[in-house]
Formats: structure tokens, sequence, C-alpha cells
């Protein structure tokens, strides 16, 4: 997997995180996310490349499905709460019935 998809994938999750309303402990998830994506960036630096644009287009362009999916790859990296994976693959399942 190249850097860029990687950095695409962990983005994603963030967002699909930030998707699950009814977790109350939802901002602490978030701001270990969000060091682990700059703890990933400064490991793993990508020249010319622009990580906001990149970002942004991931919040704006990626489903909400994708998102959630990813969230559950970003979570098993962080060992995230097993309370909030399963709140997302509930999430997840509204969209095996369609």
């Amino acid at each position: 997997m190249e850097l860029i998809d990687q950095f695409r994938y962990l983005v994603g999750g963030y967002y699909g995180v930030s998707l699950v309303d009814e977790y109350p402990l939802k901002e602490y998830i978030l701001k270990d996310i969000e060091n682990y994506i700059r703890d990933f960036i400064e490991v793993n630096p990508i020249d010319d490349f622009d990580y906001k644009k990149e970002a942004l287009e991931v919040k704006d362009t990626v489903s909400e499905k994708v998102k959630l999916q990813d969230a559950l790859l970003v979570l098993n990296r962080i060992n995230g709460p097993m309370d909030l994976v399963f709140m997302i693959k509930n999430k997840l399942k509204k969209y095996s019935h369609k």
C-alpha cells in the first residue's frame, strides 16, 4: 500500500469515527487519531504532497460507508475501544441491507 493510500485511509477513519455521535468519548479518540496521523506524516513524509487538500478531498468525496470501514482499520491500529468498534459495525450493517 502506498503512503498516500495509507494517509487517505487514516483520514477516512478519522471522519468515520466522527460519524458516531452516540459515542460519549468520541473527542478523545479523535484526538488520538489526529496524533497518530501527525506521527505518520512525520515518520513518512511525502514530497510535494498537499496533506490538507487531500484530507479535505477525503472528507468531501469518500462515502460514509468507506469512512466507517476505514475507522475500523484505524481503531485496530491504535488499539481503540471495542465498544466503539461495535457501534461502527452496527452502523455498517445498514449498508449491507441495501
